[in-house]
């Protein structure tokens, strides 16, 4: 019982740092966040991040790694709720708008932001955070347009690239008018953009 936990507590402060590391991170940016500043905001030790993480690019990338898991698993479960009960319609304009205000959060921005800015010093940021947050998004979505059109909802299409033509539609314009996230969008805005989204979507690929 003792070991539980005492390993229990090891992951919770292991946790601790990690939140307080992306919030750091994302409110100084990578140069002038310290270890000392994460510790603090984790309500740890110094020396307790350093037994967690060797060193500050260390602790970088899992923040972010982190924060990119956190981001997948809210997109994922907006994507669940698309289902081929009911009208196509209103379940897609519904995920547009949930999967857009999720791409315009201040995490989410913050985790764009942190893995463009530092691309030349982790090259291999972008890719792992792409795979985490845009590769499950589009392979889930996938899936749910594939029922879709099973159902009969939505005419003969190969799933992936409709996925891509979804997420195309919602994001390309988010980006631009929040000028790559560093301008946050009034919700209302978000919304008229997934709304136009999801109607030209389905204009498209509607049976």
């Amino acid at each position: 019982m003792t070991n539980a936990t005492g390993a229990r507590g090891r992951i919770d402060k292991r946790e601790a740092i990690l939140t307080a590391a992306f919030a750091v991170f994302a409110r100084l940016g990578y140069d002038l966040a310290g270890v000392q500043e994460i510790a603090a905001e984790a309500g740890v030790a110094k020396p307790t991040v350093y037994n967690h993480f060797q060193d500050k690019g260390t602790l970088f990338r899992a923040a972010l790694a982190a924060a990119a898991e956190q981001v997948a698993a809210a997109n994922l479960a907006i994507v669940e709720g698309i289902t081929a009960d009911g009208d196509p319609r209103r379940t897609l304009g519904r995920a547009a708008r949930a999967l857009a205000r999720r791409c315009c959060d201040e995490q989410s921005r913050a985790l764009r932001g942190l893995t463009h800015v530092q691309l030349g010093r982790f090259p291999e940021l972008l890719t792992d955070v792409h795979a985490v947050t845009a590769g499950r998004l589009g392979d889930a979505l996938a899936d749910r347009l594939a029922r879709l059109v099973v159902a009969g909802h939505l005419r003969h299409c190969d799933p992936a690239q409709a996925a891509e033509q979804f997420l195309a539609l919602l994001t390309g314009p988010l980006e631009r008018r929040s000028r790559l996230g560093t301008r946050p969008l009034p919700a209302a805005e978000v919304d008229e953009v997934a709304d136009h989204a999801a109607d030209t979507f389905l204009r498209a690929f509607a049976a």
